[in-house]
């Protein structure tokens, strides 16, 4: 079979248009899958400079196929069909290791072409390093890089702010860009740049949060030969992704037209606040899944497809989603109504394998964040407790009991709830106390919760209504009481 490259397969090139820091799978399945893109439904017409920002050679660069790579995209469709999307990505147009060719990543400074930027450098790469100096090559964090890059610009080209950039991280921290910005102008005043280099920063550059929403599985080892046969060529970056996407940004309206976004079919939209975006994500999308990992666990259940093609729990999350979560919600319903249906089938996706227990780590945290701000707004909005969620917070201290059909569940979270729930359930065991003073404890935890929450008009009550139910009778019995209610 034939190696691919761009000799041995013709493919199309692009004008730099874009510089990205960050070579690493979920870019090349979300960012440049999504340029590719629309270099081809658009006018875009632009190539990308990947930077790759750390120091390492453990894995060969994208150059020694010309920048191609196949992306496999899999999923259920918007008619709930199992699809398998294959495409060549070609808007990659270099790999450059900045540790072995600083010069080379700073002459992208000249660039004319260059209108945007994207990074993911994972969370702690937008960090701040007091002893990282202009004059490194390069320096060590990846907004030192950044400044260093951008001042050579602002210099090369005199300061003009046509020479300003879109600068859109996509790393998984609340409003990244901002707090990109924010350690750029402080290397700034670290370096003592010139302060019409500031005024050129927040005069000509757009520094854009981003919420980003993907299932990127990654490099499929374990097809990866089947897949070579039957693609018929070699590819050792190829890339697995579900079907789902979907990119805000919060950014000037421009960026519609620099990235060629009117008309286009992608999922991805230009909006002045994140915000509602990503409390719908983290309240229907993190707080399903949240929710439904201790029920269907206890229940029996292993992975969030077996659950989905469980009658029971996939009445669960449904009703949990529309009945209890999106009126909390300040969005249109129908947007709502949608983004949910869209959450179902990515957890009905048949070719992502994703066990409950490894997303159950540090539930107790993702419980706070994720589901008592919903709880909360429908106990104000209905003066009520919202049956589903009170299930899931029962189901999550039982499974915090540390045992499932005799035996032991391997958890994994703060040592002060594992070391409480240890005892509260010891304590139970020896009817030392009943379920509504256990519940009473942990829905009393201050220390977390940042509030008592047993003040909660009937939270403990049903709490601890639905976890003697679930003591007596079963997880599967109490839901498929309340779901037929």
């Amino acid at each position: 079979m034939k190696q691919l490259n761009r000799q041995n397969f013709p493919s199309n090139r692009y004008p730099t248009k874009i510089m990205q820091f960050g070579e690493g799978n979920f870019l090349r399945a979300f960012i440049d899958w999504q340029i590719d893109h629309l270099n081809k439904e658009t006018d875009l017409n632009a190539g990308i400079s990947i930077i790759r920002p750390i120091d390492y050679d453990a894995l060969p660069l994208l150059n020694t196929q010309d920048g191609l790579y196949t992306t496999l995209v899999r999923g259920l469709n918007e008619s709930g069909e199992a699809v398998e999307q294959v495409n060549v990505i070609e808007c990659v147009n270099e790999e450059i290791p900045i540790y072995k060719e600083f010069d080379k990543y700073m002459a992208l400074a000249e660039c004319e072409t260059l209108k945007v930027i994207f990074s993911n450098t994972t969370e702690a790469g937008i960090e701040f390093i007091a002893t990282d100096k202009l004059s490194d090559a390069p320096a060590k964090a990846f907004p030192a890089k950044l400044t260093q890059w951008l001042y050579k610009r602002f210099v090369h080209f005199s300061g003009d702010n046509d020479a300003g950039l879109m600068i859109i991280p996509c790393e998984l921290i609340d409003y990244n860009g901002d707090k990109l910005k924010e350690i750029v102008l402080k290397y700034a005043e670290l370096w003592q740049l010139d302060t019409t280099f500031i005024t050129w920063l927040n005069d000509a550059n757009h520094f854009c949060s981003t919420l980003v929403d993907r299932i990127v599985t990654g490099f499929p080892r374990t097809e990866h030969d089947e897949l070579q046969t039957k693609l018929g060529y070699l590819d050792n970056f190829m890339v697995t992704s579900e079907y789902f996407h979907f990119f805000v940004i919060q950014g000037p309206k421009q960026l519609e037209e620099v990235l060629c976004l009117k008309d286009m079919s992608l999922n991805i939209l230009v909006v002045d606040d994140i915000y509602p975006y990503k409390q719908r994500k983290v309240a229907i999308l993190n707080g399903a899944h949240t929710a439904l990992v201790p029920l269907a666990y206890m229940a029996g259940i292993d992975a969030v497809g077996e659950a989905m093609d469980d009658t029971l729990f996939s009445k669960y999350v449904e009703q949990l989603m529309f009945n209890e979560i999106i009126p909390t919600l300040n969005l249109p319903k129908d947007e709502l109504e949608q983004f949910a249906s869209d959450v179902i089938k990515r957890f009905k996706n048949p070719y992502i394998h994703h066990l409950l227990i490894s997303i159950s780590l540090n539930s107790m945290t993702k419980f706070h964040t994720r589901i008592l701000p919903q709880l909360l707004t429908y106990v104000e909005n209905k003066q009520q407790v919202p049956t589903l969620m009170a299930h899931a917070i029962a189901g999550q201290i039982l499974m915090y009991r540390g045992t499932r059909d005799g035996q032991t569940i391997e958890l994994s979270d703060s040592e002060q709830w594992m070391t409480l729930f240890s005892d509260v359930w010891q304590q139970h065991e020896a009817s030392k106390i009943n379920t509504h003073q256990l519940v009473d404890v942990i829905l009393g935890a201050d220390w977390h919760w940042e509030q008592d929450l047993n003040k909660v008009a009937g939270l403990t009550e049903a709490v601890a209504n639905s976890l003697d139910g679930f003591l007596e009778k079963g997880v599967r019995a109490v839901l498929t009481q309340s779901l037929e209610a």
